[in-house]
């Protein structure tokens, strides 16, 4: 048996926005592809409703297409615009509402890592910043996106912002990570733009904060923002878009003047270090919480043996280490959040085992059990 941790951080309740969460625990956003036509069923709304009755404070829903038409590469992603998939979404946010949980979308536009003539608008071409792939070659079946492009897709971003509040959700995540169309602004490989959306590396922050700052403009002051960004990509897992804390601060600051509250910090193992020869003992939540003063959500490997789409073990740190360490930085004050990502996917009780020392009996993941789940 898993022995309780004697008061484990993870099970406080913390403040988020205006209100508070009843835990620190995060469910992180992951694409399921349930939604037939992108409009959320019933079996999503119960999906997200026994996360949140079973004690994890937050949930970001899995990402969501904002209103572009090559937004996303599956008829199946949940749109987040729309009459029926609004009213759809108002159903999820209910019943996590009354499962005492609190919930925000997690807006999303693919950009590039689209494929030509892919679901749901196969005759939409992909878009990116300046046609270019993940791999930094130039494709004619990318389009670049014009200045005015850009402009009306920071439009798409804030009207989607208006709607998740308008319709009760707690708050907003831009993804901004993994090699989507916000990150292949942020990043120099794809980014190769000469107008006020390329250029130097805070320069190619200005997309991301001109979307936030529209948002922010739309759900007003206390309506909490987060941001997802990291370093690695779907396609390239050692990419940086910063080599140092420096650089870091360079990309982040935009963001914090445009009004990111919090900055989700996606990395494949938690308790890596980020910048291991400025201070081997900060991940990369924990150097964004110290550049930006902001909170920070962090990310990787909690709960399970294996990090995203890796086929090694995580080797000495095993599941019970990993939360010991999870604990320890949290305390330390290095992030204030924590999201868990295929652990919760696979059994939605999983908080509560925790907080009984019973996550010997949680139900392990596998690729497998992706198929089956509730």
């Amino acid at each position: 048996m898993v022995e309780k941790i004697a008061g484990n951080s993870l099970l406080e309740s913390v403040p988020f926005g205006k209100g508070v969460l009843s835990s620190r625990i995060v469910m992180a956003p992951m694409t399921r592809g349930f939604s037939p036509d992108g409009i959320p069923g019933e079996n999503v709304a119960e999906y997200y409703r026994k996360r949140a009755e079973n004690g994890v404070g937050l949930i970001i829903t899995e990402g969501t297409a904002i209103n572009h038409p090559a937004a996303v590469a599956h008829p199946d992603i949940p749109h987040f615009y729309g009459e029926k998939a609004l009213k759809a979404w108002s159903k999820v946010v209910n019943d996590v509402h009354q499962a005492g949980g609190k919930i925000i979308p997690q807006l999303w536009h693919v950009g590039a890592a689209r494929k030509a003539g892919s679901a749901p608008n196969v005759d939409s071409p992909p878009v990116s910043p300046s046609g270019i792939t993940l791999k930094g070659k130039k494709n004619d079946k990318i389009k670049a996106l014009s200045n005015l492009e850009v402009k009306e897709m920071i439009n798409a971003y804030a009207e989607a912002a208006a709607n998740a509040k308008r319709i009760g959700f707690d708050g907003i995540e831009l993804h901004g990570a993994h090699g989507y169309l916000i990150d292949q602004f942020l990043w120099e490989v794809t980014n190769k733009r000469s107008d006020e959306f390329g250029g130097h590396r805070s320069e190619r922050s200005t997309f991301a904060a001109e979307i936030v700052r529209a948002c922010r403009k739309e759900v007003g002051r206390d309506f909490p923002i987060v941001f997802r960004f990291s370093q690695w990509k779907s396609t390239d897992y050692h990419a940086k878009l910063a080599n140092n804390s420096k650089e870091l601060a360079e990309i982040l600051t935009p963001l914090v003047d445009a009004g990111v509250d919090i900055f989700h910090c996606s990395t494949r193992r938690i308790w890596e270090p980020e910048f291991e020869d400025e201070d081997p003992a900060l991940n990369l939540a924990g150097w964004t919480k110290k550049l930006t003063k902001k909170p920070t959500i962090a990310v990787g490997s909690i709960g399970i043996n294996r990090a995203y789409l890796s086929n090694q073990d995580n080797g000495t740190v095993t599941i019970e280490k990993n939360l010991k360490i999870v604990d320890d930085k949290v305390r330390a004050g290095d992030y204030d959040y924590v999201a868990v990502g295929r652990a919760l996917l696979v059994d939605p009780e999983w908080v509560v085992k925790l907080k009984e020392g019973k996550l010997n009996e949680v139900r392990s993941y596998t690729k497998e059990a992706e198929g089956f789940l509730t």
